[in-house]
Order: C-alpha cells, then sequence, then structure tokens
C-alpha cells in the first residue's frame, strides 16, 4: 500500500478477528515504531508487547475506554522516562499504526487512565509511565470500520497565514 493511501485510509478499529498476528509482521511493526524520530535523537520510547490474552485484561482494567484491547491479538504499551516527550511516544504510535494498517492489520489506542495499576501489571521501573496502549488485530469485516461520520472540511480545517474564518465550536 502506498504510503499517502495508508494514512488517509487508516482507521481505529475497535472489532478484531480471533487470529494471532503473524511474527514477522508484528517485528515489522515494532521496527517502525523503533525507527520514529525523537527529540535530539534521544530515543527515550519503550515497548511492551503484549500478547496474552489475561494481560491484556489486566492492562484493560487500567482505564476508561479500552474494553476492545482484551479482544485484540496483541496489545503494545508505549512508555517513557518521566523526562521523555509524549510527542516522541505519538510518533513511534502513529509509525506503528501506520505500518500494522500496510500489513492489514488494525489498530486502535487506549489511553492508560490509572497509572499506578498499568506500571504495576507490566512491571515498569519506577521512572516510567505507559503513554497509550496500541490494540492490534485482524479486522473483523463484519463490523464497519467507519461510524458514518464526515472529515472536518480542508477549508475549515486550514487557515493561511493567519487565523480567520469560524472555530469548530
Amino acid at each position: 500500500m502506498e504510503a499517502y493511501e495508508c494514512v488517509i485510509s487508516k482507521r481505529d478499529t475497535r472489532a478484531y478477528l480471533d487470529k494471532p498476528i503473524v511474527e514477522e509482521d508484528l517485528r515489522r511493526v515494532l521496527q517502525a515504531g523503533r525507527m520514529a524520530g525523537s527529540s535530539k535523537n534521544t530515543q527515550p520510547t519503550r515497548l511492551v508487547v503484549v500478547t496474552d490474552r489475561k494481560r491484556r485484561e489486566e492492562v484493560a482494567a487500567c482505564a476508561k475506554f479500552s474494553q476492545h484491547l482484551p479482544a485484540a491479538a496483541a496489545g503494545i504499551a508505549i512508555c517513557l522516562p518521566s523526562t521523555g516527550s509524549d510527542f516522541d511516544a505519538g510518533r513511534a504510535a502513529q509509525n506503528m499504526m501506520l505500518a500494522a494498517w500496510s500489513l492489514g492489520i488494525a489498530s486502535c489506542p487506549c489511553s492508560m487512565h490509572d497509572q499506578e495499576c498499568v506500571k504495576k501489571t507490566l512491571g515498569l521501573p519506577e521512572d516510567y509511565r505507559v503513554v497509550v496502549v496500541l490494540a492490534l488485530g485482524y479486522p473483523d469485516p463484519a463490523v464497519s470500520m467507519h461510524l458514518g461520520r464526515k472529515r472536518v472540511e480542508m477549508e475549515e480545517l486550514v487557515h493561511d497565514e493567519r487565523w480567520q474564518g469560524k472555530s469548530a465550536g
């Protein structure tokens, strides 16, 4: 899949087939995260891969809106030290989600609301936190990947030189 097509066709997906991710494909997704740029090339991001369903259930219990995580084939916790930038974690997350989609693997990020819970569940060092967990799996074709919501029109999104026109509120 061409990069542009991958970017514009990717949708967050919460319905997955009960099928494990091919190991080579999972490694490619992780490599995409590893290759993400970071501020001053500090490379602060660390990844915890969770393929055991029981562990994904435990991780999901640390969040408010992660009911889809246990049904996924895998979860990838994107972790940072306290000095790390969420922007760096976001770059790794987007790389991995796009790489996954190019391989036919759907994804959806999960915010972790209870850091103490997720840190304990994943055995993180004291100085680390989980920025986001990516749920990954092959999409269930019986469930639509679109909610029928249109994207904001380009004219409303983009402002030339200075903010002009109405706001999104």
